[in-house]
């Protein structure tokens, strides 16, 4: 069976240019909790992990190199010892925190209505 080709303007769909960038499970969880721990501050990758223990270090690790190379976070790298690392938002990292904040706020509306009517 032949393989369909992809159109362009298929891959070049905004809702898809999100999740393929940041739609996985804690890339917008990070951004939030860098942006509520820190505003436009540095947090320490420790007060990132004491906020979402149910991410593993190696997946936390993975998430913030990942947005740290689609430009939504810096990484500082501190030369002591032990190593001390900071991440804050970039300026496009920043422009994004409305957006995420919008979004919790219909889900908290949304969301918790439907929670009630499952009761």
């Amino acid at each position: 069976m032949a393989k369909k080709e992809i159109r362009p303007e298929y891959l070049a769909c905004p809702i898809r240019q999100v999740i393929s960038r940041f739609g996985d499970k804690w890339s917008l969880l990070v951004l939030y909790t860098i942006y509520n721990k820190g505003g436009d501050k540095a947090v320490r990758y420790s007060d990132i992990k004491h906020e979402m223990l149910d991410c593993s270090p190696k997946m936390l690790s993975a998430t913030l190199k990942s947005l740290e190379k689609i430009d939504l976070i810096n990484r500082t790298l501190y030369p002591e010892v032990p190593p001390r690392v900071e991440y804050n938002l970039t300026s496009r990292g920043l422009s994004l925190m409305p957006y995420i904040t919008s979004l919790m706020g219909w889900a908290k509306e949304n969301f918790d209505i439907a929670a009630s009517k499952l009761k």
